[in-house]
């Protein structure tokens, strides 16, 4: 029996996907640049697509740019509009990005831009009022992410957009686990570009999003065809857009079930855990993140212990640590939050979607326990 827990990782993609994309695999193979009447008909499965995602968003057609992938999505966003900005020579970001933002982040700082890097509250929460000191007139841009993968913690990334808007200082945010997860309307948020990933939300690898906002100047980082208004050249990935397109309409369409059902088995696995584990602690906002979302530290254990035992049982969940040249250190996000090393090096991050069942949640409880007791039966012995 396979339960899988790691959708913040990524999503099974939804049969519905498979089938819209399936014609242009295979009979519909044209090149969507091509003018005789096969490419357009290519052409306009794109076009649709991409009314389908400004849709989803409150956003227009036109602000709607496919690209390789949500870090590639974060690449143009940040990159194109600093190049776009040449003047001025400051980025804001947090500490708990996801490393295609803080990898990017640093590469800067070695290009001479000065990085600032705001904090996270033990909840996981950015201040704004931090935020807002960080800004200063030579500030090009700054990127906080809508949600956090690790923990689920969600920003206050309309306070923060305003904020930004007030300074005139455009505000990218990384909205890779919220689309499809909450309610997100660029028509209210006054972000100027926000990027998205479609096997986040059920659709398929190898397809990223990015939204910008009317006004919002950004100079393109790949050089070759005029695809996508000249901002992202290569010829489009058709099926892959196609599919990114019918996986945001469902994800849309099941927004209700994400904040209800799968909320509610999200509750029940987090209780369970808490209730029958001693010395398991939750870890970030039980309040503001993600329907979805539960991270827990199993305090005095490994967390790559903890996932091979369930690995072994066909349970599959991720770790809030990252091993690096050998040597196990807690992730930078739990790092940032200031959670205690003894909890975060065993802190497990439990992902839930749409596809997941009440039985998933039963079998983790049932299993979850006698391998942490498991475990410290062992590291008592040492």
């Amino acid at each position: 029996m396979l339960v899988y827990l790691d959708n913040n990782a990524t999503t099974a993609l939804d049969p519905r996907v498979l089938e819209a994309m399936m014609p242009y695999l295979r009979e519909q193979y044209a090149n969507p640049s091509s003018i005789h009447y096969f490419g357009q008909q290519a052409r306009h499965a794109v076009e649709t697509a991409r009314e389908q995602v400004a849709a989803a968003i409150g956003a227009k057609p036109r602000q709607i740019v496919f690209t390789g992938g949500g870090t590639e999505a974060n690449a143009l966003a940040i990159r194109g509009t600093l190049a776009a900005r040449p003047d001025k020579r400051h980025f804001v970001t947090t500490r708990i990005e996801h490393d295609s933002v803080l990898r990017l982040a640093e590469q800067l700082a070695r290009e001479g831009y000065r990085v600032t890097y705001i904090g996270v509250d033990r909840a996981g929460r950015v201040d704004p009022a931090e935020f807002e000191a960080a800004m200063s007139d030579d500030t090009a841009l700054a990127s906080i992410m809508h949600a956090n993968n690790e923990t689920g913690v969600i920003q206050p990334i309309q306070a923060l957009a305003e904020i930004a808007a007030a300074r005139r200082v455009p505000l990218h945010t990384d909205a890779t686990q919220s689309v499809g997860k909450l309610p997100v309307d660029v028509s209210k948020l006054p972000v100027s570009l926000l990027t998205m990933a479609a096997h986040k939300f059920h659709g398929p690898k190898g397809v990223g999003v990015l939204y910008i906002a009317r006004g919002t100047r950004v100079l393109p980082q790949l050089l070759g065809g005029h695809q996508e208004r000249d901002l992202r050249a290569g010829t489009e990935n058709v099926a892959g857009v196609v599919g990114t397109g019918e996986a945001i309409r469902l994800a849309i369409e099941h927004l209700g079930e994400e904040n209800t059902r799968v909320r509610g088995l999200r509750d029940r696995l987090e209780a369970g855990l808490l209730a029958g584990i001693p010395a398991a602690h939750p870890i970030g906002d039980r309040e503001h993140r993600l329907p979805n979302t539960a991270n827990i530290g199993f305090e005095g254990l490994q967390a790559e212990a903890i996932l091979m035992l369930l690995s072994n049982e066909g349970i599959c969940a991720s770790s809030g640590s990252a091993c690096s040249s050998g040597s196990l250190e807690p992730s930078h996000v739990l790092q940032a939050m200031g959670v205690p090393e003894a909890i975060a090096h065993g802190a497990i991050r439990f992902s839930l979607s749409r596809f997941n069942q009440d039985a998933d949640v039963d079998r983790v409880l049932e299993i979850m326990p006698r391998a942490i007791e498991r475990l410290r039966a062992i590291e008592r012995t040492r």
